[in-house]
């Protein structure tokens, strides 16, 4: 009984009448391999996207937004494709949508606690 346990760990064949259970056997750890693989891996990317776009189809006027590249700004419009950000009084800016990293506060706007420097 020793002798068969141990071949069978040690990669050796199992004996005449039960083929189908080695192939079996051999093909396991690639099956987890797989099975860790998506659940590392592909399921929370997945999750992300699926996020990402409920954000970006949630965005209305007032939103306080971060884009890609650290512009902060408040959503003046939204259009199908992009969105028109009031970064300062008189500078108005048009980024796409996917250019849009996160959302600060949800419809505060303007009125949220904004300062202007003095000197």
């Amino acid at each position: 009984m020793n002798q068969l346990t141990f071949s069978l760990l040690m990669g050796g064949g199992a004996p005449a009448g039960s083929g189908g259970a080695s192939s079996f056997i051999n093909l396991l750890p690639i099956v987890a391999l797989f099975a860790v693989i998506y659940f590392l891996m592909i399921r929370p990317q997945q999750k992300k996207q699926k996020e990402t776009k409920r954000m970006l189809d949630e965005l209305k006027k007032g939103d306080r937004i971060i884009t890609i590249g650290g512009i902060h700004g408040v959503i003046q419009s939204v259009r199908e494709s992009s969105v028109i950000l009031k970064v300062d009084e008189n500078c108005k800016l048009e980024f796409s949508r996917s250019a849009v990293a996160t959302v600060e506060a949800q419809g505060k706007g303007e009125s949220s606690g904004e300062t202007t420097e003095e000197k």
